[in-house]
């Protein structure tokens, strides 16, 4: 059974991942994880961390859902929900992983209806030409979990970032689905503390 309970360390992969960024000659850190967290969720708003444990039938619904062909490869997630008072404003889901041979590293931010609200590179090895423009990343905005949320779909392919654009189409809809299952506002069972930052 899923449960969401306090994490007290920074995702060890997108932290891991964030360090090793910085080592290549070209790779680009573009911001922190909290940095990244404050952007969305500014002050006063409360950042909560939780950590998500995921049995194996709730992974396999992830995978079944995100239709990506990359299936989740952990059962531990980490993820952020900010809250205005008792009001929430969103939940932050870190993604990393691998475009053509070097990382990325995005945070998809999903609203409280379900639906993409912002996405922000935190890290790119690739060579910058690569690196998905803002307002590519836009086109996920207000979208939800269905057939065209995705490069298959309805959102076009980057001309010369093919890899990319399935790179984030797929973090994208795992993310969605992420959400969906985890359901951080409390829509299903489960037990839930947060920390706050």
């Amino acid at each position: 059974m899923l449960r969401s309970l306090p994490h007290f360390a920074l995702g060890t992969t997108v932290f891991a991942v964030l360090a090793a960024l910085a080592e290549p000659a070209g790779a680009q850190v573009l911001m922190t994880q909290q940095e990244a967290l404050r952007l969305v969720f500014p002050e006063p708003a409360a950042i909560e961390r939780r950590t998500a444990y995921m049995a194996e039938e709730e992974i396999a619904k992830v995978d079944l859902l995100a239709e990506t062909g990359r299936p989740l490869d952990r059962a531990v997630v980490t993820y952020y929900v900010g809250r205005l008072g008792d009001e929430p404003l969103g939940a932050a889901y870190f993604d990393a992983h691998r475009v053509r041979t070097l990382q990325e590293v995005l945070m998809v931010v999903v609203d409280p209806d379900g639906r993409v609200s912002r996405i922000e590179v935190l890290g790119f090895a690739e060579p910058p030409d690569y690196m998905a423009p803002d307002g590519w990343l836009e086109l996920f905005s207000g979208r939800a979990l269905e057939p065209g949320t995705s490069t298959r779909g309805d959102v076009p392919i980057l001309t010369g970032a093919t890899l990319t654009s399935h790179a984030v189409s797929d973090a994208v809809r795992l993310s969605l689905a992420l959400h969906e299952v985890i359901r951080p506002f409390g829509e299903a069972g489960g037990s839930s503390e947060t920390s706050r930052e």
